[in-house]
C-alpha cells in the first residue's frame, strides 16, 4: 500500500533525474565539432568589443545592492504581518517592531559608513 502511494513520487523523482542527464549526454552529438574564429571572440550584442573588459566597481553599488535585497525580502514580510495584523499576539507585534528597529540601525550604520546619509 505503501508502495503505491509513493510510486509517482519515485517517478518523478527519477525522471527528474535522467531527463537532464540524458540531454547532456545528447548534445555531444548535435553541437559543432568544428571551432571557428568568431565562436573564440567576446560576444557584446554583435559588436567588437572596445577597452578592457574587466574594471572596478565601486563598493558603494554592492552595498546599495545588499540593502535594496535586505528591504525586498523585509517588504515581503511586513505585508504578510499585515495580512494577519489583527490576528496576532503582542509579543508577535513587539518582536515585529524589534526586528524593524534592528533593520533601521543596521541601514543608517552601512549608509553612515559609506557617508551618504544626509541627515
Amino acid at each position: 500500500m505503501l508502495s503505491d502511494t509513493y510510486l509517482p513520487v519515485a517517478l518523478f523523482a527519477v525522471l527528474a533525474l535522467a531527463v537532464p542527464a540524458l540531454v547532456f549526454w545528447l548534445s555531444r552529438y548535435f553541437r559543432p565539432l568544428k571551432v571557428e574564429d568568431r565562436q573564440e571572440t567576446t560576444y557584446e550584442c554583435g559588436e567588437e568589443p572596445i577597452g578592457e573588459a574587466q574594471i572596478q566597481f565601486h563598493f558603494q553599488y554592492y552595498m546599495f545592492a545588499i540593502i535594496f535585497v535586505a528591504f525586498d525580502l523585509v517588504s515581503v514580510f511586513v505585508i504578510l504581518w499585515a495580512l494577519v495584523f489583527s490576528d496576532i499576539g503582542e509579543i508577535a507585534k513587539t518582536m515585529l517592531i524589534a526586528f524593524l528597529m534592528v533593520l533601521m540601525v543596521g541601514v543608517t550604520y552601512a549608509l553612515k559608513k559609506e557617508e551618504i546619509l544626509w541627515i
